[in-house]
């Protein structure tokens, strides 16, 4: 092997373990006991908190589109804020160690509450085969597995299928959004989640519209019910 190419993955490497030790925010050095954020990037996260809203602005934000149960996201997002790199970095930056870190912190935050009582089962919002083939992971899917692992709830990845390849939400506003993901989603196997509660998971909510495409999908189980878990919500 040449010593050019040992040298391009030794920096490779470098590269790699610099940004796992460092906040993605303020890129200072963590300290072991930190995960992925410094504990005042972390404290300084906008949270919405709106687990703690009976009929809170996201929940409202839903109504009337699919029933639903309840409702919440981590934090608020606001372009080209520092936070929004979060977002950035884990979808299109592949900073996929922030996903679980980030569904992990999720979890941590919202169990004191009731939020996850009564839920069967964690539904990350699915990718197209095609768009999980070139970005080689699901960021939902992700966010869940960090979610799972400190709540203990299964995760879905085989009832709901997204059969369209559509372009990116992030490239389309207002009614080109919902045009964009009409009829986008299917049941694998009707009646596989009649009576259960799924939680379904997302990185933002803008319009509601692909989580209510989601939704539609879903609709017409027997007896379900369906919340929703973000790790933004843009706009409030």
């Amino acid at each position: 092997m040449s010593i050019a190419l040992h040298l391009y993955r030794w920096a490779a490497a470098a590269q790699c373990l610099f940004k796992l030790t460092t906040c993605p925010i303020c890129q200072t050095t963590l300290a072991p006991h930190e995960e992925r954020l410094c504990t005042r990037c972390a404290a300084n996260m906008p949270r919405t908190r709106y687990h703690l809203w009976p009929d809170n602005p996201m929940e409202r934000r839903l109504w009337g589109r699919f029933p639903l149960v309840r409702a919440t996201a981590l934090m608020h997002y606001q372009r080209g804020s520092s936070y929004a790199q979060l977002v950035w970095m884990l979808k299109y930056k592949g900073r996929r160690d922030l996903g679980p870190a980030l569904g992990r912190r999720m979890a941590r935050e919202l169990r004191s509450s009731s939020f996850f009582d009564d839920i069967d089962l964690l539904l990350p919002v699915p990718l197209h085969w095609r768009r999980q083939w070139q970005r080689s992971f699901n960021q939902s899917y992700l966010l869940a597995k960090g979610i799972a692992q400190v709540t203990g709830l299964p995760i879905d990845t085989r009832s709901l299928q997204r059969i369209h390849f559509t372009t990116a939400q992030a490239h389309h506003a207002g009614i080109s959004r919902w045009d964009n993901v009409s009829d986008t989603f299917r049941l694998r196997h009707p009646g596989a989640l009649a009576g259960r509660h799924v939680l379904l998971i997302d990185d933002v909510l803008t319009t509601g519209s692909t989580l209510t495409a989601c939704a539609d999908a879903l609709r017409n189980e027997p007896g379900i019910r369906i919340s929703v878990l973000t790790l933004a919500i843009a706009g409030d």
